[in-house]
C-alpha cells in the first residue's frame, strides 16, 4: 500500500470511527490479528477491545472528537497528533458525570499491513483529562 493510501485509512479511523463511534467500521479497516498496545491490562484484545473503548469515550463523552493536528507517515507507519473535545456527561471508568468540558492533546502510532490497521500505539495526558473534569487535584 502506499503511504497516502495508509495515511487515508488512518484520517478515516479519526474522523469517522473515533470522531462518529461508527464501531461497525472498524471490522472492515482493522486486521483480524488487531493488537492494541494502549487499553487497560484488563481489556479485550483485537478489534472488540477497540470498539469498546470506542463505546465507552462515547458513552461518557457524547461530543467526543478527534482533530488530526498533523501526520507523518512512512513505509507501514502512520503517526497523528491531534487534539480531543469532549463534555462529560456519562460514568467514565467509574467517575460520575461532572457536565464539564475538556480538551487535550494525544498521539498515534498505527502500523498499516495489507491495507488494515494491525497495530496501535497511542499517549494522551489523561491526567490533564482527570485535572480538567475536577476529579484529580491541579498542581
Amino acid at each position: 500500500m502506499s503511504i497516502e493510501t495508509n495515511e487515508a485509512l488512518v484520517r478515516r479511523w479519526a474522523e469517522e470511527i473515533l470522531s462518529k463511534g461508527d464501531l461497525n467500521l472498524i471490522d472492515e479497516l482493522f486486521a483480524a490479528d488487531y493488537v492494541d498496545h494502549t487499553n487497560p491490562p484488563d481489556w479485550p484484545p483485537g478489534r472488540e477491545g477497540h470498539k469498546q473503548i470506542v463505546a465507552l469515550y462515547h458513552t461518557a463523552f457524547p461530543d467526543f472528537h478527534y482533530t488530526i493536528e498533523q501526520k507523518v507517515a512512512e513505509v507501514d507507519l502512520v503517526v497523528v497528533r491531534g487534539t480531543y473535545h469532549g463534555t462529560h456527561c456519562g460514568a467514565f471508568f467509574g467517575i460520575p458525570p461532572t457536565g464539564v468540558s475538556f480538551t487535550t492533546t494525544g498521539m498515534h502510532l498505527f502500523r498499516v499491513a495489507d491495507g488494515k490497521i494491525s497495530e496501535h500505539w497511542c499517549n494522551n495526558d489523561d491526567l490533564g483529562v482527570m485535572r480538567q473534569l475536577g476529579v484529580m487535584p491541579g498542581l
